[in-house]
């Protein structure tokens, strides 16, 4: 089985190789392809990952190449881990939202939009690339904003499936508070990609025991604290959301704090400096502690169990992840992407039905995806007009002033990166 990762430069790809390397009898990768253009960080990492396969005895090959279509060929899925401008384009995502009064994020709002910008384009150019190379080819996509990027391949219709790793995240987090293995915990995951709640924990399956209650009443302040919200957040609406959703119900709080402390772009620059110096040493043949702290945490072990789904070898039958909705949420429409349980295999993945979504975050959902429209239309088509109407439309900006200030920023700052502009 050949895989290959584009983007393999990043100092996040050795978490990755120590998941395919733990777990070989779920993905039996024989061969490993890293892509990257940033060639001397290619070869620094592509050592490591060497280094870590034989460490574990794991029988792979590992190449490395900057030429996309030579890395791709006979790949039997693609994974894609991009940043385009690096982080020093996230750092302008993160700063010039604030003067604005609006949160500077990578994800979500302008900043998210920015980033999706930069990426559509690209990633699509990728995906073409792949098709004509091997149109049998998976393509797993970890690039942010997931739900914008997967619409995007999924609208050219390409083999795509969105993965994201706040739910396994969750899943961990509340299998170690119930003292049982992760397999055992299924998540009632409703929502779009940074954008979700958890309404249901349940034991051995989607239709098991919801232990939910529990986990709040026994372990709502520990949760709460987890998330940078108030417990009594989840009290009132006993679910547990994503932390993402800590930029919508806290909005103006979390604007203060990003406005007196260092930008997570810049925390981040500097740990991949020393992550950087420690892959260099000849003698480092795992991941580092250090890389715990640069965000992801269990994006392997998902990558993992989808790729291993999706090739028909193995993986949980039962996963979240970024796909079309399909009449699942009755209120977007079909071709919108959400994040949901899926039963996933070779085929690809098929949305679990959903139980009815309540109105406080149904509404949400539908604001958000109306965003997501725009924003994807303005990252194919281009224009100011449209940068302006997807900034308009979403929920974090909504005011006229804010929208045209917003525009002048995220073109003024990202001319480089796109041809339009």
């Amino acid at each position: 089985m050949k895989l290959a990762v584009v983007g393999g430069g990043s100092t996040y790809t050795p978490e990755l190789i120590d998941g395919f390397a733990r777990l070989r009898d779920t993905l039996p990768v024989s061969e490993l392809v890293l892509i990257d253009p940033a060639t001397e960080r290619l070869e620094l990492i592509g050592a490591l990952a060497r280094r870590i396969f034989a460490r574990q005895d794991h029988p792979a090959t590992v190449t490395t190449t900057a030429d996309l279509d030579a890395g791709v060929a006979d790949a039997d899925a693609v994974l894609l881990q991009l940043r385009i401008g690096g982080q020093a384009a996230r750092l302008q995502d993160e700063t010039w939202p604030l003067e604005c009064g609006c949160v500077g994020q990578e994800t979500t709002g302008a900043g998210g939009l920015a980033k999706a910008l930069r990426t559509v384009p690209v990633v699509l150019d990728i995906a073409e690339r792949v098709r004509r190379a091997n149109p049998d080819a998976w393509i797993i996509d970890f690039t942010n904003p997931v739900g914008i990027v997967t619409r995007a391949l999924l609208t050219a219709g390409h083999k795509a499936v969105g993965l994201c790793n706040v739910a396994i995240g969750f899943q961990r987090k509340f299998a170690a508070l119930l003292d049982v293995a992760p397999v055992e915990v299924h998540l009632d995951h409703v929502g779009l990609n940074h954008l979700t709640w958890e309404r249901g924990v349940r034991l051995g399956g989607p239709d098991g025991e919801d232990l939910l209650p529990r986990l709040l009443a026994e372990h709502a302040e520990a949760i709460a604290a987890d998330l940078h919200l108030p417990r009594a957040v989840l009290d009132r609406l006993g679910v547990v959301p994503s932390y993402y959703l800590r930029y919508f119900y806290a909005h103006d709080e979390v604007v203060r704090e990003l406005g007196a402390k260092p930008s997570r772009a810049a925390e981040v620059a500097a740990m991949e400096r020393e992550l950087l110096g420690l892959y260099a040493d000849p003698a480092l043949d795992e991941k580092p502690a250090l890389l715990a702290k640069r965000g992801g945490a269990f994006y392997s072990e998902a990558a993992v169990d989808l790729s291993a789904a999706l090739l028909g070898d193995g993986g949980s039958p039962v996963q979240v992840v970024n796909t079309l909705n399909h009449g699942t949420l009755p209120f977007l429409p079909d071709d919108a992407v959400i994040e949901v349980q899926a039963r996933v295999d070779a085929s690809g993945p098929v949305p679990l039905p959903v139980p009815r979504l309540d109105p406080l975050y149904a509404g949400l959902v539908s604001h958000v995806t109306a965003y997501e429209d725009l924003a994807l239309d303005a990252a194919l088509r281009g224009g100011r007009e449209r940068v302006f109407k997807a900034l308009l439309a979403h929920p974090l900006v909504g005011q006229f002033d804010l929208a045209e200030g917003l525009t002048d920023r995220l073109l003024a700052h990202n001319k480089e990166h796109l041809a339009w502009a």
